[in-house]
């Protein structure tokens, strides 16, 4: 084994055997991106990178309890193990013991793809997708449109490797698509983004498509006041809400009081009706199209993460059930501090129960709203309501009698992700979609659009 070249299992297999630690964990990811560019119906940029992180968790046993040191670094070849396995050892050894201290896991059987190459993306990843973006660009240049955006591929192979024997092994596709049509004066801008594991589900037609309406309703302006408005969230912007409702929904925090998960009277509010609709929050790392790790990758320790957790399988879990808050997550420890299921964080979401309806069927059963097309800057006000505050962007359009009339004012909003589950009247058809906000963190998602009867827009915003 030497150099770059050595293979990941390799390289997880030699810092195991060059540890000294009562126990360790390694975390080899691999990591290839593919993307494209494109300004003014052009593309101006491509480009393909490859990358390695190897992150070594040591544990090490005291008369105190055990202590863990975790050191990550990038471009890691056999040269740079031993010092990086020492170096984690040693910040072990200067820790003082570590609060969700559990014993490593084992008994997992071993992954029949450990010992296989990683898998790895390149720029075949857009063989379809490019030429099809090229004719979207012909039609918007003749319909005097300008297209701007970006597409982003990602595959990440993660192989874990610890002590007590587990060999694991995972392989993370990751596609972006945000796509932006502005006006040739750039006064009026429409915004459409995909999530996608390989961009062989991806329409550069039909999205050129639905942004040449929507700067079409832009064509007549509307203002508007701030104030309380029906309000229809497409699944985008119910994505940025619910994921940050999910982030916020650790068990620990909520048992001390600390988030809107918290009971009043003590302990949490497991088992109280979060909504008046049969909408279920749930996560699954089996979701078809949604796929994530089946297993705990914790390259840290955190409030809802534990390095001592690393290996430990993952299975689909209902988090609010037809209205019903059902489960918390929990690391091994937090669960037996708060009595809960063990119930870790997957890496997906997915809102179901709504009434199967399209956006579209929803506008045309609107007597008079909003309809959005996405949030951003999403910002924590008050962890105790879970309130956010937040702007509009890329379009918000005025609904009357059924159908779009104009575009309005952005707003500035302040809404709980909480309340708006107990104040929704309908829900729509479950659908994959990209969070505008949390597009660099979190992708996997599907939701539907919301009807909210008082969505509260604080302040008129000057955005776009």
């Amino acid at each position: 084994m030497s150099g770059r070249s050595s293979k990941p299992y390799e390289i997880v297999e030699r810092a195991l055997e060059l540890s000294r630690a009562d126990g360790c964990v390694v975390i080899a990811d691999e990591t290839s991106s593919a993307n494209l560019r494109w300004a003014g119906n052009a593309l101006t940029t491509n480009g393909v990178t490859r990358g390695r992180t190897l992150t070594v968790v040591a544990t090490v046993d005291g008369k105190e309890g055990t202590a863990s040191g975790v050191v990550s670094r990038s471009a890691v070849t056999a040269a740079d193990l031993e010092p990086l396995v020492r170096a984690a050892e040693e910040a072990a050894a200067k820790a003082g013991p570590a609060e969700d201290a559990q014993p490593l896991v084992g008994g997992v059987p071993h992954d029949a793809g450990f010992t296989q190459p990683p898998a790895e993306t390149s720029s075949a990843v857009f063989a379809e997708f490019a030429p099809a973006l090229g004719e979207a660009f012909a039609r918007a240049r003749s319909g005097g449109r300008e297209l701007y955006g970006f597409a982003h591929h990602e595959l990440t192979s993660s192989y874990l490797g610890t002590s007590t024997g587990v060999r694991l092994r995972h392989d993370q596709p990751n596609g972006t698509l945000e796509l932006n049509a502005k006006s040739p004066d750039r006064g009026r801008s429409a915004w459409a983004g995909r999530a996608t594991r390989d961009f062989r589900d991806v329409d550069p037609a039909a999205l050129d498509a639905e942004l040449a309406v929507r700067l079409g309703w832009a064509e007549r302006r509307v203002d508007l006041p701030a104030g309380r408005y029906e309000t229809l969230l497409p699944p985008t912007a119910v994505a940025d809400l619910l994921i940050y409702l999910f982030w916020s929904a650790g068990a620990r925090d909520a048992a001390e009081g600390r988030t809107v998960f918290s009971n009043p009277g003590g302990g949490t509010r497991v088992g109280e009706r979060l909504s008046r609709l049969p909408l279920t929050l749930r996560s699954d790392p089996h979701e078809p199209g949604l796929e994530s790790a089946p297993f705990v990758l914790a390259h840290s320790s955190g409030d809802d993460a534990s390095v001592f957790d690393n290996g430990l399988p993952l299975a689909a879990t209902e988090w609010i059930s037809r209205g019903e808050l059902k489960r918390l997550s929990t690391t091994r420890h937090s669960a037996g501090l708060t009595g809960l299921p063990v119930a870790p964080a997957i890496d997906n979401l997915v809102l179901d129960g709504g009434s199967g309806k399209s956006l579209e069927e929803m506008v045309a059963a609107t007597e008079r709203g909003l309809l959005l097309t996405c949030l951003w800057y999403i910002r924590e006000v008050d962890p105790a309501t879970l309130l956010l505050t937040g702007l509009t962007r890329d379009g918000v359009y005025l609904v009357e009698d059924g159908e779009v009339v104009g575009e309005v004012n952005n707003f500035r909003f302040n809404e709980s992700p909480v309340d708006l589950l107990g104040r929704a009247t309908e829900a729509g058809r479950t659908e994959k979609t990209l969070p505008r906000e949390w597009g660099d963190w979190f992708t996997r998602a599907a939701m539907p659009a919301l009807r909210v009867p008082d969505f509260n827009m604080s302040s008129v915003s000057q955005g776009v």
